[in-house]
Order: structure tokens, then C-alpha cells, then sequence
């Protein structure tokens, strides 16, 4: 105790030197962050350099071309019409002078072959001066590619843009976007551009003006809330200051370690600001309530009261919560990787500054601790007749409550096995001009994504013999009957387009020999953005587009196409390989239950370690860890109805909050250990316990409760619904904590 008090005397000794030390720390911070927060939504932070799916897929850029495709729709009143045509020649050219651009493809650029004379040449698909009807004549004979080039009603064109495969993309997304865009504008005055460096562009966006907004909304939702649940407003500074330092600090930190924001971490100002001003409240209800208590105490008595009564609670609360979100660093995400170190870190600097700021802050005020209502009260709503009245409805009827929240939870358990593992990609992204164009060119174009297959002979030799073309059609009418695959092109499409129009080329008759070097030959530079075949012929290459759609989807897409593929080619001769972003963005699956699984077992297993240190009984623990263990139950059961799946957001819910549901239940355990001491029954240092700390409880949950709503009320839909989810276990935690906690330790602590 005189250690004790010997800090808090240096501390308001100094704290002129500390608040103006803290004030210098909060503008180097905003400085840092003004000026070098980034933003990274790429497809690193999801997936680990070393994970072969994302390796292959780096591979697969490098070997044919980046994945980083724009695709522009220019609606027009005749695909035909020859000025729109020359629009797009011209458009062509200028993208393709662009350095960071590999190529272009579109009506401009597309050639089909023709058979004269033993070889083969190309010739424009759009030609000027042919017929109308002849040109759709020749459209009807290549409908996978030019479905790609052109609309069904012909009211629309296409033009695509793979950009070179370098790392450098990512941090050049904006710069490369606006040049593109200003360029196709300079051509046409109506389009909608989409792709995956659009999207990727309009997450990041998204972001930075939701964390933004969050981090607003927050402060006044709180400001507010604060003048209800305070029992002075001369509290009120202080409580915003313990929110507002340790995050102007912390993303201080960020941006001078390079750190980047991105879907995930752009939560971590809300909830480590509602994280924040709980404690605060927690301290500042104990040191009005012993201030009111002990009159005659001097100052520095108080405090050291204060602390003492608020530490071990405070200080185990922070712990469960800090392992809660640790426990992320186990997710094989760097993603959540990072969301776990930088609220852990938060989270420590909260837990510390809080004490500095309350003891200085309290330093500063006179000891008249009058009863005083609220700036704002509700005179409908009075908190101590509403516990009193919890006190004896839990004794009451503690066997009935401890039988339908059992009922419940044993329901809720058997709800996680319903709970889907999913992820849409269109529900990370927030509604906007991205999204709409994003529908519009889908619902003309049909996908937008892009697959590539790769079909190889294990000896390596030529894949263009007649055994293996007739295996490569069969496995490619089998894709075509596939309703979510669209438009699939390789070298089948140029080689029933020649039979069409020269029944000989490819008779029995005709040696394999001459069928090898024709079909060598259709592989036209003007049309590589479908790569038909690798360098030496070991290799075929189909090229689909796909539909947004979810993870779950996209992996009943890849077993079809494996199934496809064993079901057409002779699996001791031939290989296939499928590449593209769908191929990794399927493993996101993998990964959140991998994150669910790790997470929280190891959140749950040093959690009960913390309980156990703290409590020191084994019945005592197990009674309170069954309470903290319902709203996560309640929590899948609201999943599985609502269909709400795991999905890149929600994967870390459980582990957060099976760490935030338990600091409520440490301050009224702590309580209620204490009164032990006097030996009272069960049931008094309960009600006891609930009446010291039920004021905290509720206005901390209502905080907490209050800044998840914020997040709820963001425009990307999985964020929203981690918001409404987090809100509703909060909450949950509240009921659980003063009905089913009081009535379990009632009935059967002893």
C-alpha cells in the first residue's frame, strides 16, 4: 500500500511534465498518421508467401500473364458500326503504349484463322466492309470468343487489360486506375469499368472512409452515452481522454512500423475506443462510489483505494480480452495475424493510460463526491430498484433459469454444426459506382473473373495429337454444360471454327503429322490474351470466366472441373492445373475454419487458465465459465437463422468475443469473492457484489454495445453483419452475466 501510494504522489507530482509529454506523443502520432497510414486490401494480406496455393498462383501470373484484368463495357447503339470501331482501335493503341500494360483485347484486336494453300493465316474479326449479316454470320461460328467481345442484343462492346505481373501493382492501383480511366474517357463518353484492380481499388477506398466515419461516430456515440452513465459530467474528460490518447498513439505506431489498414483492421479504433471507456467507467464508478463512502479519506488514499479495488478486475478483463484477440495470431491470415498483435498492442497501451489519465484527472477535481444524477438520466429507468429486483427474481427462480439457459445452450451448441463457412466476395465490397458497374457488365457479359486451365502431357510430349484434341473437346463440351462456367476458349473453338469451313483439315485421312503443325499455328499473337498453348506444345490452355459468387461455390466449381477433367482424359498420361485468383480465393474456406478452430480453443483454454489463477476454485471457474460460453452459443443459433455465414469478417468473432463476454463476469466475481471473506451465504455476496457493480456492468455493456452498432451500420455487408453480431453477444453477455451467473452460483457454489 505505501508503494502504492508513493506512485500515485510521483505521478501527480508530475503530471503537468506527463499531460504535456502526452500531448507532444498525440501530435508526433497524428503526424505519422496523417501523413504515412496506408491502406492494403491485396490479396497478400490473406494468404501466406509460403501457402502453395497462393505460390502457384504467383507462378501461374508469371508464366501467362497477370490476373490484374480490367474489363470495360461501352454501351453503343451498333457493335457494327465502323466509328465506334475506330474509337476502339484507337483506344487500343493508347492503352497498349501505357508501360505497366502487357495487353489489350477486344473487337479491335480479334483475328480467326483461315486454311488456304496447306497453311494458315488470320484475318480481322471485324471487318468494315463486310455485311451486317455477314458478320454475325461469322460471330455464330465462334460464340465462346466473341461472347467475350460483344453483348447478345449487340448494344454493348468489351475491352479488357491485362497489366504486366509485378509487385509494384499494388502500390501503383490508384495511379494506374486513374491513367486507364482518363484514357478510355479521352474515347468514349459511356462505360462501366470493373475487374479486380477496380475492386481491389474500391475496397481500399471503402476502408479509409469508413474508418474515418467509424472513429467519428464513435466519439460522439460515446460522448453521449457517457452523459447517461457517468454519475457526474465533471467525469466526462477524463473518460474521453482514455479513449482518445491510446488510439491516436497506437496509430501513431502503426504508420511509423508501416503498417497498413485494411477491411479488418480498420475495426480496431471502434472497439479499442469502447474497449477504453468501459475500464474508465469501471474506475471512475469506484472511485465516486468509495468517495461517497468514505468521506474523510485524503486524497491520495482515495486513489491508492481506487486502484486497488479496480486493478485485479481491470487487469484480468484486459487479459482475457488481450488473449482473445492474440489468440488471431494463430490464424494462418496475415490478415488476422495483424488484427491480433495491433489491438493487443492497443489494448496495453488502454490498460496502462487509462490509470495515468483517471489518477491525474481525479487529481484535478474537488473531493465532494454529493450524490448527483447524470447530465442525462432516464426517469423511468432507475438502476438500483432494477437490480434489486434481479437480486430476488435470481433466488427466486434460480432453478428455472438455470434450466432454460442450460436448454439454450445445449440448442446453441448443437447450432455450430449448422453454421456455414462462406465468403462473397460482392458482400466485402460497400454499394457504390465499383458495385453497380460491377452488375451491370455481369449482366451482359455473364462473369468477370477469370480462370485459366492447363492441360499437360506427363512425358512431355505434344498435346496436339488427334487422341489428345478429341479428349480436350470432350473435357470442354463437359465445362460448357456447366451453367456457372462461362464462355470457355482454347484451341477447340479455332479448330471446330476450321472444320466448319474446311471439312478436310482434319479428315481420318490426314496424317497426324500435318494436324500437329496446323494446329500449331492457331495460336496468334493478336489473340493472346486467351494462351491457347505453352512454348512447346506439352500444353493446352482453356480460359473461362466465372460469375462473382462465394467461396463454398467456387469450390463445387473447381471438384466439378477435377471431375470433368478425370471423367475425359486418361489420368496416367495427362495433368491439369487450374490457376487464377478463384483458385485461392476458394482456400479462404480452409482458412477461417483453420482461424476458428486455433483461435478459440486457444482464447477458451488460457481463459479458463486466467479464471482458474484468478478465482482459485475449480467448481467456482466451471460455474463461471459456463455463462461466458452461452452467448457464443446464442450467437451461432442467430448465425444459422439468419444465414448469416463465416466469412472473412466474422471468422474472428468467437475468440473476441469469448474474451470481451468475460470482463463483465470477472468484475462481478471479483466482488463476489471478496465478500467471501465476511462469510456470508451465496446468495448475499451475490446480491451484494451485483449491487456494488451493477451500475458498471450495464453502462459498460450499453457502451460496448453502442460502439458495435457503429461498425453495424457500415455499408460492406460483412462488416455489417460482424457489427449486429458482436452488438447482439454483447448484450447477450449482459443477461447472462446478472440472470444466469447469480442463479448458477446461488444454487450450487458453496
Amino acid at each position: 500500500m505505501a508503494k502504492l501510494k508513493t506512485s500515485i504522489e510521483t505521478l501527480i507530482k508530475f503530471r503537468v511534465t506527463i499531460l504535456l509529454l502526452i500531448a507532444v506523443l498525440m501530435g508526433l502520432a497524428g503526424y505519422q498518421t496523417v501523413n504515412k497510414l496506408k491502406i492494403d486490401n491485396s490479396l497478400t494480406i490473406w494468404f501466406l508467401e509460403d501457402d502453395p496455393s497462393y505460390q502457384g498462383y504467383i507462378d501461374y501470373q508469371e508464366k501467362f500473364g497477370s490476373d490484374e484484368i480490367y474489363v470495360a463495357m461501352f454501351p453503343v447503339d451498333n457493335v457494327f458500326s465502323e466509328e465506334e470501331n475506330k474509337n476502339l482501335k484507337a483506344l487500343t493503341a493508347d492503352i497498349e503504349s501505357l508501360p505497366y500494360v502487357k495487353t489489350s483485347f477486344s473487337l479491335a484486336k480479334a483475328k480467326y484463322p483461315l486454311y488456304a494453300n496447306n497453311s494458315i493465316r488470320f484475318s480481322d474479326l471485324y471487318n468494315p466492309k463486310r455485311s451486317e449479316k455477314g458478320l454475325k454470320s461469322l460471330f455464330a461460328k465462334l460464340p465462346n470468343l466473341t461472347s467475350q467481345l460483344i453483348s447478345e442484343d449487340y448494344n454493348n462492346l468489351f475491352f479488357y487489360v491485362q497489366l504486366n505481373p509485378t509487385p509494384t501493382i499494388e502500390t501503383k492501383r490508384k495511379a494506374i486506375l486513374g491513367e486507364i480511366t482518363a484514357t478510355i474517357e479521352q474515347h468514349f463518353t459511356s462505360y462501366h469499368l470493373t475487374g479486380p484492380p477496380v475492386l481491389n481499388e474500391a475496397y481500399s477506398k471503402g476502408i479509409y472512409k469508413e474508418s474515418l466515419l467509424f472513429g467519428v461516430l464513435t466519439v460522439l456515440v460515446i460522448t453521449v452515452l457517457l452523459l447517461f452513465l457517468l454519475p457526474n459530467k465533471r467525469y466526462l474528460l477524463i473518460s474521453l481522454l482514455s479513449v482518445a490518447v491510446p488510439v491516436s498513439l497506437l496509430f501513431g505506431i502503426i504508420s511509423s512500423m508501416g503498417f497498413a489498414l485494411n477491411m479488418i483492421s480498420m475495426l480496431i479504433p471502434t472497439i479499442l475506443m469502447v474497449y477504453s471507456v468501459s475500464d474508465a467507467v469501471h474506475i471512475i464508478n469506484i472511485y465516486h462510489k468509495e468517495g461517497i463512502k468514505n468521506k474523510n479519506l485524503s486524497r491520495i488514499d482515495l486513489l491508492s483505494i481506487t486502484v486497488r479495488r479496480s486493478f485485479t478486475p481491470c487487469f484480468y478483463t484486459t487479459l482475457t480480452t488481450f488473449v482473445g484477440y492474440f489468440a488471431l495470431f494463430l490464424s494462418p491470415l496475415p490478415a488476422f495475424k495483424n488484427m491480433g498483435i495491433l489491438t493487443c498492442l492497443g489494448l496495453l497501451l488502454s490498460f496502462i493510460l487509462v490509470y495515468v489519465i483517471t489518477i491525474i484527472g481525479f487529481s484535478f477535481m474537488s473531493l465532494n463526491f454529493e450524490k448527483v444524477k447524470p447530465v442525462l438520466a432516464l426517469k423511468t429507468f432507475n438502476q438500483t430498484k432494477f437490480i434489486s429486483w434481479l437480486n430476488t427474481f435470481t433466488w427466486r427462480y434460480k432453478r428455472g433459469i438455470i434450466v432454460g439457459f442450460s436448454i439454450v445452450l445445449l440448442v446453441g451448441l448443437y447450432a455450430v454444426t449448422k453454421v456455414k463457412i462462406d465468403t462473397r466476395s460482392l458482400d466485402l465490397l460497400a454499394e457504390g459506382k465499383a458495385k453497380e458497374d460491377l452488375r451491370i457488365v455481369e449482366k451482359q457479359l455473364k462473369g468477370s473473373s477469370r480462370l485459366q486451365l492447363n492441360v499437360s502431357t506427363k512425358d512431355g510430349s505434344t498435346i496436339l495429337s488427334r487422341d489428345a484434341m478429341l479428349q480436350l473437346e470432350n473435357f470442354q463440351n463437359k465445362l460448357e454444360e456447366n451453367p456457372l462456367i462461362i464462355a470457355p476458349v482454347s484451341v477447340i473453338d479455332i479448330k471446330s471454327f476450321l472444320e466448319k469451313r474446311s471439312p478436310i483439315l482434319f479428315q481420318s485421312n490426314i496424317s497426324e503429322e500435318q494436324i500437329k503443325t496446323t494446329l500449331s499455328k492457331v495460336d496468334n499473337t493478336d489473340n493472346s490474351f486467351f494462351k491457347l498453348f505453352s512454348k512447346d506444345f506439352s500444353t493446352a490452355g482453356i480460359t473461362l470466366s466465372l460469375p462473382e459468387m462465394t467461396t463454398s461455390e467456387l469450390e463445387k466449381i473447381l471438384e466439378d472441373i477435377e471431375r470433368d477433367f478425370e471423367a475425359s482424359f486418361k489420368a496416367e498420361d495427362y495433368d491439369l492445373k487450374i490457376n487464377g485468383f478463384a483458385v485461392v480465393f476458394a482456400q479462404l474456406n480452409k482458412f477461417i475454419l483453420e482461424t476458428q478452430f486455433k483461435s478459440f480453443f486457444a482464447a477458451f483454454f488460457v481463459a479458463f487458465l486466467c479464471l482458474l489463477i484468478f478465482i482459485r476454485s475449480i467448481r467456482t471457474t466451471l460455474l463461471v465459465l459456463i455463462p461466458n460460453v452461452l452467448p457464443l452459443a446464442i450467437l451461432a443459433i442467430a448465425m444459422s437463422l439468419l444465414d448469416i455465414p463465416l466469412d472473412v469478417s466474422t471468422a474472428m468473432i468467437t475468440p473476441i468475443m469469448l474474451g470481451i463476454a468475460m470482463d463483465d463476469t470477472i468484475h462481478l466475481v471479483y466482488k463476489y469473492r471478496r465478500s467471501k471473506l465476511v462469510s456470508e451465504t451465496p446468495k448475499e455476496r451475490m446480491d451484494n457484489a451485483m449491487h456494488y457493480t451493477g451500475n458498471a456492468l450495464i453502462s459498460t455493456t450499453i457502451a460496448l454495445v453502442g460502439g458495435f452498432l457503429i461498425i453495424a451500420s457500415s455499408a460492406t455487408p460483412s462488416v455489417s453483419d460482424f457489427g449486429i453480431l458482436c452488438a447482439v453477444t454483447v448484450a447477450i453477455a449482459l443477461i447472462t452475466d446478472i440472470f444466469y451467473l447469480p442463479a448458477l452460483l446461488k444454487q450450487l457454489d458453496r
